[in-house]
């Protein structure tokens, strides 16, 4: 049976840290440590929080801290599913649960048009930084065409509330949008009765 321990501590020890005030650097930088520490092992993420969508990538808000200050979500890519060109706005980090991820950068020149840059991958088990103003601007893929990718996310925000853009590549057109959550429900970190003595 899945126990949700393993996220209910990441979520206590990730607020820890927030509260420490530490500048958005160093808040990555040991954020990750904590982000690695949760994606090494594959036995906490409910299933329903796991389910791909036959049309489309699904985000699930797993956690959003009371004052908005960061969010977690998992995001489930069924095979071959991708992003549009988009950016954030808030600082992030990605941590591979499941399968493989690809992400393009994309750099923005002074006239709006986008030139693309470097392709990279996530396995499971690693951690990769974004940064508004560093490298904000990217497209995200479920590398594999065979079976579904699931990555963990943490924003510096509510990121289902933050107003945000997608972009056409070769012309810079924007289309703003807010993403919000692929369900309407969030895990239940607080009910120590399930599990009991695996908590």
């Amino acid at each position: 049976m899945t126990s949700i321990a393993r996220l209910r501590d990441f979520v206590v020890r990730f607020t820890v840290l927030h509260e420490r005030g530490l500048d958005r650097a160093a808040l990555q930088q040991e954020g990750a440590g904590l982000l690695r520490s949760l994606v090494a092992q594959d036995d906490w993420l409910p299933e329903e929080f796991a389910q791909p969508h036959p049309e489309r990538y699904s985000q699930y808000l797993l956690h959003c801290d009371p004052l908005e200050r960061f969010s977690v979500v998992s995001f489930v890519w069924g095979p071959g599913q991708k992003t549009p060109l988009h950016d954030h706005r808030v600082w992030g980090l990605i941590g591979m649960l499941r399968g493989r991820e690809s992400e393009t950068q994309f750099t923005r020149d002074t006239d709006g048009r986008f030139r693309v840059g470097e392709t990279s991958y996530l396995e499971p088990g690693e951690v990769a930084l974004l940064a508004p103003g560093v490298n904000d601007y990217h497209q995200v893929a479920n590398a594999l065409t065979d079976r579904t990718s699931i990555s963990i996310h943490v924003y510096g925000d509510n990121i289902g509330g933050v107003s945000r853009a997608t972009y056409d590549p070769e012309t810079g057109a924007e289309k703003n949008f807010i993403s919000g959550y692929s369900s309407a429900v969030v895990p239940n970190l607080w009910d120590r009765s399930k599990n009991k003595g695996a908590d």
